[in-house]
């Protein structure tokens, strides 16, 4: 019971960081926002909500990443850590309307 107590009264103590969240909406065949920003050197959670009712690839060759959204379905992603850069993303079956740049500073 002692050690319950007192890992009770540690526990306020601890700082959590909470993790980024950036939204990115597929409208169009189009990214909005087409530029987002991410923190460099962590983890991140990147959602990416389908709005169409087409199949979308959401691609990025820097980020090392290819996943299906389905129509009206939400991708979430734990990203990271990037180094400082621009990451380009891209869907992959709309590429000359659907692209944007993922920014980690």
């Amino acid at each position: 019971m002692r050690i319950f107590l007192a890992v009770l009264c540690f526990l306020p103590s601890l700082s959590i960081a909470a993790e980024k969240v950036i939204e990115i909406r597929i409208k169009d065949h189009v990214f909005i926002p087409s530029k987002v920003e991410a923190p460099a050197n962590e983890v991140f959670q990147l959602i990416v909500i389908n709005e169409d009712a087409a199949f979308e690839e959401f691609e990025s060759k820097r980020m090392i990443i290819e996943k299906f959204v389905g129509p009206k379905k939400t991708l979430k992603l734990k990203v990271g850590p990037l180094k400082p850069g621009e990451y380009d993303f891209f869907g992959e079956f709309h590429p000359s309307t659907a692209q944007g740049i993922l920014t980690a500073k």
